[in-house]
């Protein structure tokens, strides 16, 4: 059953101000419905009027992971007559603990496509688009036009600002989450006259104060909690009951199960995109504007000065084999203490090779990335030390990091500090160690 056929309203636009003109009378809701959505049907705020306007409206959400997730699934069962999933990305193992639609059995599948069979086998009768590609200025118009709501559940700042900007040119409200470690926000932008994302943060934060879920971490139940929300604020919207978020912003703290909503100011006339006198009349390149990424995915930095690059380790013909001799060296691990936990490169008595001197943190040798750049001259200082002990002056100083991205960053400290150290990193970090050297070493 097409439930798609006649739209009961039309959403229109202008200066940030929505209005809905009703174009015809809603098509009646059948026996099958009436008897699925029986539960809030009698909500007094809902109601048959409300149904029939959830029937005939058509939400996009952006992003199939951990708020698109439970977004989708609660949009699908409320009734929403069209729904559109668009991710470029498939379903991985460590999607699991967060992104609720998928399964073991799909671990490669298109999470789009994913997302799309879960709400199918929960709902039928809506219409479910499946759309696998990455939004870009190139299409990103042509797509959002055809919804009437759009829900940001992206994890990346550039493609916020494309949304946005999207949204604002398109005319369509944009209902924007996100969530990282146990705190998740939410509001709306473009709706009935309030801000846009640009009115709030008219120009991007340097790309490396960002950080997401792949490297800040979640707990899974957070994004959970804030793509329900998202899926309220757009039956609300698309219902038009209740109050939602426009110009309001909700802070949600897992740790202390806290929520507080704070007032956010209003459309700014001087906004580049929504103001009076919008400068972005298209959409331009997010990437270079943002100075980041269009994606989640972590890729290899290049952040060593040139000068340095010949230094850095090829990982089976360098360090395995130092690993395996008795050259004396220093390995320091910058990654936060947590993650020693999780896993190490092999201890020197594992080695046989007690000259190589491993970084704890209850020695003050581990040194963690912030402690690093808050003092990289005690760092050299006890590297310098510890040569002198060893009777091995210069010392080679081997960085590792979870990626090999901070390792590049501690090298150049380093040599900024030291330029005749003798440092390097390892190159592609824990992850091409699994890859490249040990099989059976962990991947996180």
């Amino acid at each position: 059953m097409e439930k798609n056929a006649e739209v009961p309203f039309q959403q229109s636009f202008e200066n940030g101000r929505s209005s809905r003109e009703v174009r015809k009378e809603p098509r009646k809701l059948s026996n099958f419905e009436i008897a699925r959505y029986s539960r809030q049907l009698i909500l007094p705020e809902l109601g048959v009027k409300g149904q029939q306007l959830l029937s005939s409206c058509k939400v996009l959400i952006v992003g199939a992971g951990g708020l698109g997730c439970p977004a989708a699934v609660y949009l699908a069962a409320a009734g929403i007559g069209t729904l559109g999933v668009l991710d470029y990305d498939d379903v991985e193992m460590s999607n699991l603990h967060r992104q609720i639609l998928h399964t073991e059995q799909r671990v490669g599948m298109a999470k789009a496509h994913s997302v799309a069979t879960s709400c199918r086998n929960l709902n039928s009768s809506i219409r479910l688009i499946p759309i696998r590609e990455q939004l870009k200025s190139e299409n990103a118009l042509s797509v959002i036009k055809e919804y009437d709501i759009i829900l940001d559940a992206t994890d990346n700042v550039a493609t916020r600002y494309l949304l946005n900007d999207a949204c604002v040119l398109a005319g369509k409200p944009l209902v924007s989450g996100s969530a990282l470690r146990f705190e998740g926000q939410l509001t709306v932008y473009n709706y009935r006259g309030g801000p846009c994302y640009r009115c709030l943060y008219p120009k991007p934060p340097p790309p490396e104060t960002v950080t997401n879920c792949s490297d800040g971490g979640v707990l899974g139940v957070v994004p959970g909690i804030i793509g329900c929300y998202q899926a309220l604020e757009a039956i609300k919207i698309a219902a038009d009951m209740g109050t939602t978020l426009n110009q309001r912003l909700l802070l949600f703290d897992a740790l202390d199960c806290s929520t507080r909503i704070i007032k956010l100011r209003p459309r700014q006339a001087s906004c580049a995109v929504c103001g009076d006198a919008p400068s972005i009349r298209h959409l331009i390149d997010y990437e270079q504007f943002c100075g980041a990424r269009a994606t989640d995915k972590v890729p290899r930095t290049k952040t060593v000065n040139v000068i340095y690059t010949v230094c850095l380790f090829f990982l089976k013909q360098e360090y395995h084999e130092l690993l395996m001799n008795t050259v004396p060296h220093v390995l320091i691990d910058v990654r936060m203490p947590v993650e020693l936990n999780i896993c190490c490169l092999p201890h020197p008595a594992q080695t046989d090779n007690p000259s190589m001197l491993w970084i704890f943190l209850d020695q003050m040798q581990y040194v963690p990335m912030d402690l690093l750049q808050k003092d990289p001259k005690g760092t050299v200082q006890q590297i310098k030390c510890y040569a002198g002990e060893l009777k091995h002056d210069p010392l080679s100083v081997i960085i590792v990091c979870r990626r090999g991205n901070d390792s590049q960053l501690a090298v150049n400290l380093l040599l900024e500090v030291d330029p005749d150290l003798n440092v390097k990193d390892i190159r592609g970090g824990l992850h091409a160690w699994a890859r490249d050297v040990d099989l059976d070493f962990p991947v996180y």
